[in-house]
């Protein structure tokens, strides 16, 4: 899977590529020409000029105003020989030109750049007076200038649409596989816990097997409710409402006696003891378990963990945090993702099931508030306050 989205991706940005550096070759071919066609259409637009000022053939003056007036796109200003406008220009806004008197130096000053060589004719008077004809991109040539950046922006466009719609894709599909071995895992844990549960009452059923039913018993519910836990991943579990703290108390209770007694836990509720707020027990339970594990394994047999919890209007904050190894800043988001472990062993299933749980199941987050290598790790549980499960 991941190596086909890599695929994906690669052919994506090779296609961008291909694009866009044809495009530009050919806008600027394109460009190029109409430049020169342009430039060819200003000269013969001067000579019409030239002629209509200088010749007394009417027939002459025919054409040459003919081939005049043909001009309707490309923006010409005359100017003398030292650069100073004479008056004489066409296919300019008249209307800036009378609202604005600096226009037309500001258009100049365009034309040079575009142009730097005018064109030039000598006037058959006593003089000799030389004019000056400078021009500017007519409009399809400032349309085809234009068509590469705009032809770029569509194509980057694409490239992420069709990118955020690839790994869109691929991170329904995934978590559909991991929602349905969840699934597959409760439902093939749910034949033999049946069964123990019948071997568990005929264990009952004699005196001296009292003791080891119990035992026997505790161990059964708690392969319960994993099956629970398993079987409620992928869909939309019912919430009911619930106390978080004493939800927090009997986790860390069961926690304590499977840990080391060099690790101390301490649970701060502050103003949250009488907190009551929709919930689903079994998976909110499951996250802390998660959380404190992780914990546990950080401290290494050695350490504290604490929890405390904050309420504001309309959120329960609740941090839990150990002195243990800590965790490097760019890993952060790293270890939410599937299959990211550093355990030797382990899915690495954990903490990404648990922010689904938090962000799909209970519309909260869950993230590293803060972690220091060497000082130890935060985790920040934000529970939105709800007086009814289905609020957003």
């Amino acid at each position: 899977m991941f190596a086909s989205l890599f695929n994906w991706k690669t052919v994506l940005v090779l296609i961008a590529i291909t694009i866009v550096c044809g495009t530009i070759v050919y806008s600027q071919y394109v460009a190029k020409q109409i430049a020169i066609k342009e430039r060819q259409q200003v000269e013969a637009w001067v000579e019409a000029e030239k002629t209509i000022i200088q010749s007394t053939d009417s027939a002459s003056i025919v054409l040459a105003t003919k081939i005049s007036t043909e001009n309707k796109d490309i923006p010409i200003i005359e100017t003398s020989i030292t650069d100073s406008i004479t008056g004489n220009h066409i296919n300019l806004n008249e209307k800036k030109i009378a609202a604005h008197p600096n226009f037309l130096k500001e258009q100049l000053q365009l034309f040079k750049k575009y142009n730097p060589k005018p064109i030039e004719f000598i006037l058959n008077d006593s003089l000799g007076t030389i004019m000056k004809y400078y021009y500017g991109p007519s409009t399809l040539l400032r349309e085809v200038m234009w068509y590469p950046i705009i032809q770029l922006i569509i194509v980057a466009l694409f490239v992420v649409i069709a990118f955020f719609s690839l790994q869109t894709n691929f991170k329904s599909n995934q978590n559909q596989l991991w929602a349905s071995m969840a699934k597959e895992t409760a439902h093939q844990l749910g034949t033999p816990v049946s069964s123990l549960e019948g071997w568990l009452e005929i264990l009952k059923e004699k005196q001296e097997n009292q003791s080891i039913a119990l035992e026997i018993e505790k161990d059964v519910k708690r392969l319960l409710l994993v099956t629970d836990r398993f079987g409620k991943i992928g869909s939309s579990p019912k919430l009911e409402l619930g106390n978080p703290y004493l939800q927090i108390v009997s986790v860390v209770d069961y926690m304590k006696k499977r840990s080391s007694e060099h690790i101390l836990f301490s649970i701060q509720g502050g103003n949250t003891m009488q907190t009551i707020t929709f919930l689903s027990p079994t998976l909110f339970n499951w996250v802390l378990e998660n959380l404190i594990k992780n914990a546990l394994d950080a401290l290494e047999g050695k350490g504290k963990i604490t929890i405390t919890m904050q309420q504001n209007a309309n959120q329960l904050i609740i941090n839990i945090s150990d002195t243990g190894k800590g965790i490097p800043t760019y890993l952060f988001k790293k270890v939410f993702k599937p299959g990211f472990t550093t355990k030797k062993r382990g899915w690495g299933i954990g903490l990404s099931l648990s922010k689904k749980i938090m962000e799909q199941s209970h519309k909260g987050k869950l993230f590293i508030r803060k972690s220091e290598p060497g000082i130890g790790t935060t985790f920040s549980i934000v529970l939105p306050l709800k007086t009814n499960p289905v609020e957003a």
